[in-house]
């Protein structure tokens, strides 16, 4: 076993302050990672403040982890020393997974390790990237393109899979119309992403102060949604909505400016439940559906799609003692668009 410094929430709704823990041994199929960049999801805020559901403590967050290989394995074959590698929200998965649902492993909650917050096969408890090192098993860690900054590819290994997986699934590409609701960690993803498969991306942001931004990242067009007339002239033009607020809005607005077979897709999650009518959704055979990241042969995918278009996500980078302050930020949307640790910070 071997020490390794981090950042953790000791208790649930306390700051994150320095803890050291010891990484397990690698095992003749592990790849230990020295971390270089750990993306900060908001994610990681419900669960440090034990928002939706009961945390393990100390928790040491991080689950868009991009780092290089110190050392592998003696079973292992796909990396070597020095290659610049990637670990996102799960490092571990049942062998039913591995073997017959390799694209949804997402979708096995009760049989997926996560990266942090979670217990491996031991019973042990898993801690996350906002830490100097990290062990995980050659089948869950990704090859990042070389020529890809490294900190801005970080958000990838969450941010991106949650966008990528909900437009390949839905055929976001040529001729077709979707809109990104947020403009913000994900919905910024959602628009790269889109635009790169060639779809017609529109931003439905709550005001008008992000459209400079969105049309420079590949959106076609941008509306304001405190604006009602926006409701009226884009009602059933949309062959896809992805959803990516996790604040209280009205689904069923949102729902009429689908096309007759539409589908909205949620992958912010609200607080609390958000009513939907039925006329909402039987006056058009609309769809409302959610999706959740994505499988490591998916992640994979998208990380080779960036690689090939250049796309990694816009960030603001930090020193790991300024987590605390960037996690209020998160919070107020004061980041555009995904905070990043450097982890060389963590001394």
């Amino acid at each position: 076993m071997t020490l390794a410094k981090a950042y953790a929430a000791l208790e649930p709704k306390k700051p994150l302050e320095p803890f050291t823990f010891e990484r397990r041994a690698p095992n003749e199929d592990d790849v230990v990672i020295d971390i270089l960049y750990s993306g900060v999801c908001h994610s990681d805020i419900h669960q440090v403040r034990d928002e939706w559901f009961p945390g393990i403590y100390p928790q040491v967050p991080g689950h868009e982890i991009v780092g290089r290989v110190r050392e592998v394995g003696s079973k292992v074959t796909k990396f070597k020393e020095g290659d610049a590698v990637g670990v996102g929200c799960f490092v571990d998965s049942c062998i039913h997974c591995q073997t017959r649902d390799v694209d949804r492993e997402q979708y096995m909650p009760e049989q997926a390790v996560m990266t942090y917050n979670s217990r491996d096969r031991d019973g042990l408890p898993t801690y996350g990237g906002y830490s100097d090192h990290i062990v995980v098993k050659e089948g869950y860690v990704l090859k990042v393109p070389e020529h890809l900054p490294l900190d801005g590819a970080a958000p990838l290994l969450c941010a991106g899979i949650t966008l990528w997986s909900p437009l390949k699934h839905w055929n976001a590409g040529p001729g077709k119309k979707v809109a990104i609701v947020g403009l913000g960690g994900l919905g910024h993803m959602g628009v790269k992403l889109g635009h790169a498969l060639g779809a017609e991306i529109t931003v439905l942001s709550q005001s008008l102060a992000k459209k400079d931004d969105a049309l420079a990242l590949g959106a076609d067009h941008y509306y304001a949604t405190n604006d009602a007339e926006t409701f009226k002239t884009l009602a059933g033009s949309f062959d896809l909505i992805i959803n990516t607020v996790s604040a209280p809005i009205d689904w069923n607005a949102y729902l009429g400016l689908l096309k007759i077979d539409g589908t909205m897709v949620l992958v912010g999650v609200p607080e609390n439940p958000v009513p939907v009518h039925a006329f909402s959704l039987i006056m058009g055979r609309r769809s409302l559906a959610g999706s959740s990241i994505g499988s490591i042969k998916e992640t994979q995918e998208m990380l080779d799609f960036c690689g090939e278009h250049n796309i990694v996500s816009d960030i603001e980078l930090i020193d790991i003692q300024s987590i605390n302050e960037a996690y209020e930020r998160v919070i107020k949307s004061d980041v555009r668009y995904r905070f990043v640790i450097d982890i060389a910070s963590l001394k």
